[in-house]
This record gives C-alpha cells, structure tokens and sequence, in this order.
C-alpha cells in the first residue's frame, strides 16, 4: 500500500509513476476524499473535545446540587453529532482504502522504463548454451519416454495442468528440492516449513487481494485460500508486529506447494512442467532496514542464481520494466533459465523488493533503537528456485542422444543415481 502523506504531497509524480505502470490512477478523486475525512475528523475532534469540557462542567453542577438537564441534553446532541461524523469518516476510510488497495507500488527510480516485456533490459547472461548434434526433445517428451512424467493419468485423477512425477522423477524433484535448500540454508538462510492454507487478511498484505481474487485458489465457506507462493505465509509470520532493534535483516528459505488458478493464462503452456495449477517451490524472503534493501536485492538475486549455476544452467539476468513488474514491487530481476527443447530462455526466479509496500499493507514495523518510533520495514522476495521448471532445464540441458539424461554432479548424492534411463 502506498503512503497516504506521500501521495498527498506528491499527486502529480505519484500519479505519473503509476502512468508509467499502465495505470491512470484517480488521484483528484481520492484527495478529494483525503480532505473531506481531514475535515470533518476536525470536526469531530472538536466536538469531542466540547463534550469532554462540557462533562466536566455537569460534573461540577452536580457536585454543587444544581440541576444539569439542559446540559446533559446538549452533550447528547454532541454525541449523536459526533457518531454521524464518524460514520462519514468511516465511510470515506473505506472508499480511500479500496482504492489504494487496487494501486500497485510505485517504481523504483533504477526501474527501466517501459510498458510490456519487450522492454525489459538484459543485465547479464551467464553459462554456455550447448550445442547438439540432433534436435533436443523438450522436457515432457523426455519426462514421458523415461516414464518421469505421467500427464495423462494425472488429467483424469485432477484435470489439464497437473501431473504425476514417477520413479526417478519423482526423487528428481526430491533432489532439486534438498539441494535447494541445503544451498540456501549455506548462505544464511533460515529454513521454514509454511502452512499451505492462509486466511484472507494475509493475502491482503502481501498484495494478492483484492486485486487477483480469480487467481486464487479460494475454500468455499472459509476464510482460507491455498498459497499462490510461501511469499505469503512466511511474510504475514510478522503481520501486525513491531520488531525490536537490532532483529534484521532476517532471511528466511520456505519449500511449498504452490496453488494458481492462472485464470490469465488460457492457451499459454499447456504441455509440460512449465505452467501449472500445483507446483513446487522454495523461495526466498527478507525483512531489511529500507537503507540496505537495495543491496539486499542484489543478494537475493545472487543466491537464486547459485542454485542454477551449481546445477551447471545457463541463465541470464533481466531487469523488469515499469510495465511489466508484479504488482507489489518497485524493482524485480528475472532469472530465465535457457530450454534448448524449446530454443528460448524461460522465466524460473523473479527476485523482487517491494520497499515498505507490503509492510504498510501486513503493518510490519521495527524499531531502530529501544527508544526510537516503530518505522515500516521493507520486504524482498525471489524463487530460489521454481522446482518443476529447474526439472525441466535439467532434463532438456542434460539429455543424451541415446535418450538418457545425465544427472547434475551436485545432484547425484542426493539421487543415487548419475543417469536417468
């Protein structure tokens, strides 16, 4: 959530910058309401403020035995005049509150630029694409010959974007799972194991609600939703707290299942591992000082691309556009691993730090020193990494032209195996 004060002393950059993100935001609107609440909170103030002196000197009457009735009536009309006025300001609350609820972070000033992913800045690219001598299968038919992948009977258990992961598949996955976060845990994270269920008011705060209720998975007759991303759980652990000076940075590295409706995404990758309605991830959270979340960035990009260049894959570096970052952030890196199945680069991490976007939205604050005022932190995230796409880079980087695939040497401890058959 943005900051009210800022906006309202800064409409028209504010206003721009959300222009930028591919919104025309109603800021007039909403300083209109801004200042009627202004208003009449005054006024209610003040009121209040009659009314307590007015009390004091009914209290006084009484204490001299004289009679108070025209008094008493005249702090009850205050007080049915105050509770109109607050039932205004309340209603404007919630016009204000559901309207910046709908507009997403403002760009940081580094933010290139643009308005769709063609506009994103390639900042690196890293490893050496292979070469074949023969064209390279994509994952699923490699998944389906070695009998890794089972689609179609996972399309009659549950529907289109499932899948079943079999034998060796299946301990593939377990293996990139642990190397993971054994890797991770290496750099200074601490590991999480998050609930899978949340209720609304955690979507809230790290941005999922209102705005993308029909890509989550929503428990009929309940307050739960299942995670889009353990992002959420792991950032709502200090919903509503104050944390004490000298706590951050804290880092945290969550495995979970993930759970999308991707109600955008009809037609786009439907074959493979690469765009489902479950999947697994670990991903990375952090609470900073907002002097250091730059460099935070920076580190959680670094740890993500670890992962892919222990398992030898090559990758390059984006730098989102203002067009085409997430909603709650103000500056993402992507990862994108390379898929010679499919001859292109593919998103597998997008690291990200939302400023105190979403600590204003989950109220999470921390104090600088025992005696200072709580401050809102900020917030970074990144996949570190998505599982089922880095299976699927493994499987299309590593195939044989006899049809195996070779499993990454910091893979093997945790497989038992060094190729897949």
């Amino acid at each position: 959530m943005l900051d009210i004060k800022y906006i309202r002393a800064n409409p028209e950059s504010v206003a721009a910058a959300l222009a930028s993100r591919g919104m025309i935001a109603p800021i007039t609107e909403f300083l209109c309401y801004d200042e009627e609440r202004r208003a009449l909170m005054g006024e209610s103030e003040a009121l209040k403020s009659q009314r307590n002196s007015a009390s004091k000197a009914i209290g006084i009457l009484r204490q001299q035995g004289k009679e108070a009735t025209e008094q008493m009536e005249a702090v009850r009309l205050m007080g049915d005049s105050i509770s109109a006025l607050d039932e205004k300001i309340k209603m404007l609350d919630e016009k204000q509150t559901t309207m910046i609820m709908g507009w997403p972070n403002l760009p940081h000033e580094s933010t290139p630029l643009g308005t769709s992913e063609a506009d994103n800045l390639e900042v690196a690219r890293v490893g050496v694409v292979s070469e074949f001598s023969y064209q390279p299968k994509n994952h699923w038919e490699l998944g389906e010959s070695l009998g890794l992948i089972d689609v179609e009977r996972a399309g009659k258990v549950s529907g289109t974007r499932f899948s079943f992961m079999v034998g060796l598949g299946a301990r593939l996955e377990r293996a990139v799972l642990n190397y993971m976060l054994d890797l991770h845990a290496s750099r200074g994270y601490t590991e999480v194991l998050p609930p899978y269920l949340v209720n609304s008011a955690s979507m809230l705060g790290t941005g999922q609600l209102p705005k993308f209720a029909d890509d989550m998975f929503h428990i009929e007759n309940s307050d739960y939703y299942l995670i889009p991303t353990a992002e959420v759980p792991v950032t709502n652990m200090y919903r509503d707290e104050i944390l004490a000076p000298n706590t951050l940075p804290l880092a945290y590295c969550a495995y979970s299942a993930c759970f999308r409706a991707e109600a955008g995404a009809a037609g786009k990758d439907n074959r493979g591992l690469i765009r489902q309605h479950q999947f697994n991830k670990v991903e990375l959270v952090k609470f900073v000082e907002p002097e250091h979340s730059m460099e935070e960035l920076d580190r959680v990009v670094k740890d993500a691309a670890a992962v892919l260049e222990g398992l030898g894959l090559p990758y390059r570096v984006l730098a989102l556009c203002t067009g085409d970052m997430g909603f709650c952030a103000a500056k993402t890196f992507d990862l994108e691993v390379w898929l010679p199945g499919a001859n292109c680069y593919r998103e597998i991490s997008s690291c990200s730090n939302f400023l105190d976007f979403q600590a204003r939205r989950a109220n999470i604050r921390y104090r600088q020193d025992a005696k200072a005022k709580p401050v809102f932190l900020h917030t970074l995230n990144g996949s570190g990494l998505a599982i089922g796409r880095t299976v699927a880079a493994i499987l299309e980087n590593y195939q044989q032209a006899d049809g195996t695939v070779n499993v990454p040497a910091v893979l093997q401890p945790y497989m038992g195996v060094d190729k897949i058959k």
